[in-house]
């Protein structure tokens, strides 16, 4: 059954994994589900309007498990905040084929290996997720469980990013002079 809610969140850019792992442990978080490689697919039409609208329509394999996602636009507040509907699918290729059926098309590509923590009183979760143009740890959860949480890993507001992967990839290719593709390991665009 889909689940349909708001989805609030951070990014917080660190260092390294392993030192994100470090603040993580010491801030009394655990494993919740181990390391996976993510592969996401975006999609949208032609006219790329939902794009314009600041909606995304997502399709991911995380491990063996397809999930297909909507986000809604986001809020623009300190925390991002938007309406997101998501399941899990049995069949993957069906639902790539109402996509073109609709005349939806993938137009972005992103990957990741993400760890999701929490912890044991937990009303959020804390995800490190290692991406080709850095590592960053995403604060899922109400707006001040995610500030209680970024101060105990030693972050405060400043620190807080709300743009999504595509957005700081835009961002990560004008500022190393690259053109933008696919954000994806080992070069394949």
């Amino acid at each position: 059954m889909p689940s349909a809610k708001s989805e609030i969140e951070v990014k917080i850019a660190v260092e390294s994994a392993a030192a994100a792992r470090k603040r993580i442990r010491a801030a009394g978080f655990a494993i919740h589900v181990p390391r996976v490689f993510e592969a996401n697919v975006l999609y949208d039409f032609a006219d790329s309007r939902l794009r314009a609208q600041g909606k995304i329509i997502r399709l991911r394999q995380a491990g063996k498990v397809y999930t297909m996602t909507f986000k809604g636009k986001s809020q623009n507040t300190r925390h991002k905040i938007r309406e997101e509907v998501e399941t899990t699918l049995e069949h993957s290729e069906a639902v790539r084929r109402i996509f073109s059926e609709l005349e939806l098309q993938p137009v972005f590509r992103y990957e990741k290996y993400r760890t999701e923590y929490v912890n044991g009183q937990s009303r959020g979760v804390i995800t490190l997720d290692e991406t080709p143009i850095g590592t960053f740890l995403e604060i899922e959860g109400p707006p001040r469980w995610i500030d209680r949480a970024a101060r105990q890993l030693g972050f405060s507001p400043d620190d807080y990013i709300t743009a999504s992967y595509g957005v700081l990839y835009l961002q990560y290719c004008k500022d190393m002079g690259l053109k933008p593709s696919n954000m994806v390991f080992g070069g394949k665009r």
